[in-house]
């Protein structure tokens, strides 16, 4: 009997099964970091692997508004600005649409040019460190997608849907930023510290 010819697929079969493990415990590690470092991340996980789910509902995001801008018919509320250990700012609040019509949010796009396919979404956003004089934009995924909310569809009349946006964190000792979205009126807000 040979046993070499027995052992050969063995050898093979161990291997893919290491690898498919391999594979399916780097899966289970990757990109779900940010959930455990606090409720912005954790309901902002979905959007960020590029979902196509329209959060849209009748009542504003949970939580005691920050602040809230108007402009042209559009109301934009900040519900949390939240620092985490890992080194991000996590902004999330809701729209409602007050016009006559669909929202598309075509007007809150990027002008960066890496950013520029994400119409329609908080891509636009950004974060000041006035004390700092830096300006921080949204992040983005290695395909390009902002790590926001993107409106599919838009906002239907008299409906509200909730958003993220995340950026990188400014310094430590920074502790009151400007949120800034094209076409709205800037809101000074002050940093809540994370876990």
């Amino acid at each position: 009997m040979n046993f070499r010819r027995t052992k050969t697929p063995r050898r093979a079969l161990a291997a893919a099964a290491l690898a498919t493990g391999l594979v399916l415990s780097v899966s289970s590690c990757g990109g779900d970091g940010d959930k455990n470092e606090g409720d912005a991340a954790k309901s902002s996980a979905p959007a960020q692997r590029g979902s196509e789910d329209k959060s849209e509902s009748s009542t504003p995001a949970t939580g005691k508004p920050l602040t809230e801008v108007k402009s042209n018919g559009i109301t934009l509320t900040v519900t949390s600005i939240t620092r985490d250990q890992g080194g991000f700012l996590n902004v999330t609040g809701s729209v409602t649409n007050g016009t006559s019509g669909i929202w598309l949010a075509n007007g809150w796009k990027s002008e960066e040019t890496e950013l520029r396919t994400n119409g329609g979404s908080m891509a636009g956003a950004s974060v000041v460190d006035q004390e700092g004089k830096k300006k921080y934009l949204v992040l983005r995924d290695t395909e390009g997608r902002c790590l926001c909310t993107k409106f599919e569809g838009g906002i239907d009349q008299g409906k509200t849907a909730d958003w993220f946006a995340q950026f990188p964190a400014p310094p430590e000792g920074t502790k009151s930023v400007q949120f800034q979205v094209p076409t709205m009126p800037p809101a000074q807000l002050t940093i809540t510290e994370g876990e």
